[in-house]
């Protein structure tokens, strides 16, 4: 087969792809770092001539130039599988709306419970010799979406990274209907901010737990990034990496020697990850590296899969817990603010497994607009805050007061542990909180 030839009788303006979306389709439209920008920027110009166009995406880093149009929602709505700060803002227009998953399901979701795509629109590298274009950074579940769409339409840029992986990782070029060559806009950063003192704090309590050998598995946010920070400056050694999400903490381990996957009893050697989202660097550390392994999210956030690989530690943030030990990991109150994600998987799959550990982290309070503080250790979660793990599933709790392990705990110990762990302004009030309840015993610590 002459791949060059196929690839040649495919090329399109990115007008002409745009041209093909009509009102009401459905349309898949990248993901993370990897967005389609010429075919964007194209479709800004014909949406306004059209109604009811659906749109899955997720994890936006940018603003597409779809959501600057005028009256976006009179002709398109945007469904995230995630939620970011741009998509709140559009939740907030009212044309964007959160579909909530188990992300290690998404993609039986698109093989059996959800639309086929009209139009599957995603951002890739060149492709190589053999015909195939590779996802990048952003595999997770686009062999399903590509498996199921109607018309696959590929834009090409050379600023996405090859990433070696597993399976479902790339698309062929016979299997693709348009290819879009764009201006290869550098992949956007995101740039870890620097540590806190709380960060550092609740840091200082994981890394002590974490045995040589360990595979590591950090959520988003600056606890978890602190955390691969501090294990950089310890004496670990021979860490391996199975995670949803590859972040520059795992760069920095690797480059300070800590990584090796010599250990791993699944996958040695190699460091498994869904998706990418970093610095530049990152992306350049992934770029052709055969010790990285990309491979779709079914794989990843598979809960039998962490279970089974030795000494997993998951780490990941919430919102806020209540007294039994629910965390909310995705909204404030009706406000969507992220989502589901894989936590609930990692959670499950790290306590199951061998030596396994399952962290979850959060400051005591957080600052309210008004300069006034909350605490993030509720009585109960606040009246539509989402249950991201029920309450028998954590493990260790942490804040910068302290670390519990809920695992076994009644529910007059739970609260015990938890105030115990609470900002010291609000202990007081909990206690009161936990005695209406009924899940207070007095005991030597009231």
């Amino acid at each position: 087969m002459d791949f060059q030839q196929m690839y040649q009788d495919r090329l399109a303006t990115a007008d002409a792809a745009a041209a093909k979306i009509k009102s009401g389709d459905w349309v898949d439209f990248g993901w993370g770092v990897a967005m389609p920008e010429a075919v964007d920027a194209a479709l800004a110009k014909r949406l306004p001539g059209l109604t009811d166009v659906k749109f899955r995406g997720s994890l936006l880093v940018k603003q597409p130039e779809i959501f600057k149009i005028e009256n976006p929602g009179e002709h398109f709505v945007w469904n995230s599988w995630h939620m970011g700060g741009i998509e709140r803002k559009a939740l907030d227009a009212g044309f964007c709306f959160y579909a909530p998953i188990k992300y290690s399901e998404i993609s039986r979701y698109y093989r059996e419970n959800i639309p086929r795509a009209d139009e599957v629109v995603i951002a890739v590298s060149p492709m190589d010799e053999h015909g195939w274009f590779s996802f990048g950074p952003s595999v997770t579940h686009f062999g399903a979406v590509c498996e199921m769409g109607k018309r696959i339409i590929v834009e090409v840029n050379r600023s996405i990274p090859h990433c070696y992986g597993g399976v479902e990782t790339c698309v062929h070029v016979s299997r693709v209907d348009m290819i879009v060559e764009g201006e290869n806009p550098p992949l956007a950063e995101i740039k870890s901010a620097p540590p806190t003192e709380v960060d550092v704090a609740v840091a200082k309590q994981i890394v002590p737990l974490i045995p040589n050998g360990a595979c590591i598995q950090l959520g988003i946010g600056g606890m978890p990034n602190t955390v691969g920070s501090m294990i950089c400056d310890s004496d670990l050694r021979d860490l391996g990496v199975h995670t949803e999400l590859y972040v520059d903490a795992f760069v920095d381990m690797s480059l300070a020697g800590k990584i090796n996957g010599s250990k791993k009893n699944v996958d040695k050697g190699r460091q498994v990850y869904a998706f990418a989202m970093g610095s530049q660097r990152t992306y350049d550390f992934l770029d052709n590296n055969p010790e990285c392994m990309s491979t779709p999210v079914d794989y990843t956030n598979n809960m039998f899969v962490i279970a089974s690989i030795n000494n997993f530690i998951s780490i990941n943030n919430a919102i806020d817990i209540d007294l039994y030990g629910q965390v909310n990991a995705e909204s404030a109150g009706y406000r969507n603010i992220s989502g589901a994600g894989g936590q609930l998987d990692f959670v499950l799959g790290a306590y199951n497994s061998k030596g396994g550990k399952s962290f979850i982290c959060c400051s005591s309070v957080h600052k309210n607009r008004d300069g006034t503080l909350s605490s993030r250790i509720l009585p109960l979660l606040d009246k539509g805050s989402v249950v991201t793990d029920t309450r028998a599933t954590p493990q260790y709790i942490v804040t910068e007061y302290g670390m519990v392990n809920l695992k076994g705990l009644s529910t007059w110990e739970r609260a015990e542990a938890l105030i115990s762990i609470a900002h010291p302004d609000f202990r007081d009030e909990l206690v009161k909180n936990a005695e209406e309840m009924h899940i207070w015993r007095k005991s030597n610590k009231r």
